[in-house]
Order: C-alpha cells, then sequence, then structure tokens
C-alpha cells in the first residue's frame, strides 16, 4: 500500500474512533456496549440520546469538515497560495454577514431563513470577487487579494451591526463562532444531498487542478481554459463552503489547516489530495466538537472557538515556514 492510500486508510480509522468516542462521552456518558443497540433499538434507554442528539450532531460535523476542507483544497489549488481558504478569502465572511443581518434585523424570521441567507451570502462574496477579479483576468494574484478585501468589508459589516444591536448579540455570536448545538437530522438530509454530488464531482476535476499547479503558461499551452475552468472550481469551492457554512456557521481555520495536513501526507497530487483533505476535515470538526462539549464540563465551547484554538498555532507555523521559503 502507498503512503497517500495508508494516510487515508489512517485518516478514515480516526474519523470512526472519534465517531464513537463522540457518541461514548459527554455530559451524559453512554457505555460503550449501548452505543450500537442506542443506533438502531428503539426500545434501548440510550435511543434518545445516541439517535437523535448525538449521531446526528457527528454526521453534521463530518459531512460540514468535508465541504470545508474541499474547498479549501480547491481555492489553494487555484490562487496557488497556502494560506488561501474559504474564510480567507471572503467567502465565509459573506456567508456570515448575510446571517448576521438576518439574525439583527429579522429576529422572528423561520429557522429556515437562516442557513439559505447564509449561502446567499456565500454566493454574493463570490459573485463580487469574480466581478472584481475578472478585470484582472482572474489571476491567482488578484483572486487572493480582491477575497481578502471583500472578506474585510463584510466583517467590518458584521461589526456594524453587533455594535448597533447589542441587545441580540448572543445568538448572533453563537453562529458566527460556529456550533454544532442542537444540529438534527434535518441538518444532515439538508447537508446530505449538496456534499454527495459536489464531492464527486470535484474529485472528477482533479486532473484540472493537477495542471493548474503548473502555472498559467503551462495550463493555457496544454488547452486548459484558464478563465472558464477558475470560475467552475471556484463555483464549486464557493458551493461547498457556503452549504457548510449555512449549516454549521462560521467556522474557520478548517478549509485552511486541513488541506496542508492532507499534502503533507499524501503530496499534491489531487487524485489522493481531495479524499484525505475531506477525511482529515471531518476529523478537526469531530476533535474540536468533541474537546468543546468536555472542557467544561456540563457547557459546551462552540466547535468554531475549537478548531481556531487549534488551527491557530498550525497558521502561524505556516506563516513562519512561508517566510523562511521567501528568505526574508
Amino acid at each position: 500500500m502507498n503512503k497517500p492510500a495508508l494516510s487515508l486508510l489512517t485518516a478514515i480509522v480516526i474519523m470512526i474512533l472519534l465517531a464513537v468516542l463522540y457518541v461514548h462521552v459527554g455530559a451524559v456518558r453512554v457505555p460503550l456496549a449501548e452505543v450500537w443497540a442506542g443506533l438502531a433499538d428503539t426500545a434501548s434507554p440510550s435511543y434518545f440520546i445516541v439517535h437523535q442528539v448525538r449521531l446526528p450532531r457527528v454526521l453534521v460535523a463530518m459531512l460540514a469538515g468535508f465541504g470545508l476542507a474541499v474547498g479549501g483544497v480547491i481555492l489553494q489549488g487555484l490562487v496557488r497560495n497556502p494560506l488561501a481558504s474559504p474564510d480567507v478569502v471572503g467567502i465565509t465572511k459573506g456567508a456570515g454577514f448575510v446571517a448576521a443581518s438576518v439574525i439583527f434585523l429579522f429576529p422572528r424570521s423561520p429557522g429556515y431563513v437562516l442557513p439559505i441567507a447564509a449561502f446567499a451570502g456565500a454566493l454574493a462574496a463570490f459573485l463580487l470577487l469574480l466581478l472584481l477579479s475578472r478585470r484582472l483576468t482572474m489571476s491567482p494574484a488578484s483572486l487572493a487579494l480582491v477575497g481578502v478585501a471583500i472578506g474585510t468589508v463584510f466583517q467590518a459589516g458584521t461589526q456594524y451591526l453587533i455594535v448597533r444591536h447589542p441587545s441580540d448579540i448572543n445568538m448572533a455570536l453563537l453562529w458566527l463562532a460556529g456550533s454544532l448545538w442542537s444540529r438534527s437530522w434535518h441538518d444532515v438530509f439538508t447537508l446530505l444531498p449538496w456534499i454527495g454530488v459536489l464531492l464527486p464531482v470535484v474529485w472528477a476535476s482533479y486532473a484540472k487542478l493537477n495542471v493548474f499547479q503548473l502555472g498559467d503558461d503551462i495550463s493555457a499551452s496544454l488547452g486548459l481554459g484558464l478563465v472558464k475552468q477558475r470560475f467552475l472550481l471556484l463555483l464549486l469551492a464557493v458551493a461547498l463552503a457556503g452549504i457548510s457554512v449555512s449549516a454549521v456557521g462560521a467556522i474557520g481555520f478548517v478549509g485552511l489547516i486541513a488541506p496542508h495536513i492532507a499534502r503533507s501526507l499524501a503530496g499534491a497530487r489531487h487524485q489522493w489530495l481531495i479524499p484525505l483533505a475531506a477525511v482529515v476535515g471531518a476529523d478537526l470538526m469531530l476533535l474540536g466538537d468533541l474537546l468543546g462539549r468536555l472542557v467544561i464540563l456540563p457547557r459546551e465551547v462552540p466547535v468554531g472557538i475549537m478548531t481556531a484554538v487549534i488551527g491557530a498555532p498550525y497558521f502561524i507555523y505556516l506563516l513562519r515556514r512561508e517566510r523562511l521559503r521567501s528568505g526574508k
């Protein structure tokens, strides 16, 4: 078995172990012997807490981790910048701004409006990125710089809303931090069709992402339509990140760190990088939420805060490594 395949198998085993541990521990501990019974046996005393409370939360964490991580893989491949991710180039911040607008300005809106608003915000950030970058030929440098600028504007808008509406701040901050609290089977079935369709489509595009790594000149000489293919791949990244953020909130670092970990294990070939990054993203989400549930029992720390705690040191390491590579 080659190294990428072994790394993928290991990541899957870790994901399964984390999922079992997630169901097992918490404010109410479920004995390991009852975990399986709680999944299928309606007569089991653990059925409600396993099947109705923890299992949907596990699945939402995994699906959102898949989406955020693979969105990060696409963006890093297109921008050719190891620091690119859905939250860095403004997609997550666009989703957060529109979602916060709904929370503050329309507090009595039905529950299904918030995910739709978040996805609309991600799409709006993408359209702005596309409009402004197209004038600059959609080069990797312009995508990165324009994305950072768009994210800054949306972030400023969110902060303005928080200052103007301090009495409604609790729900907004919980969503902006990123949380899996109270996620249900409805959230699972909302995410599953999107992730189930989009991930195979992205994987089928691995050859194009591999070619993009060679640079624009070589990619064009090989017959790859740069602007068209960047547009289509960016659209896939936005769809994955937008639907993930709409389900779990504005979680950062997963789309940045998971591709790096996968690349260090499997190399830059996207046929391995895409599935491995997806599983690593799920591992990070499960680990972050598991720690968040345990650190101050019986209360919870939002998963977005825990992924930031895990991801910030790694982000500093990446910045230092890039600085050393540039010789500065």
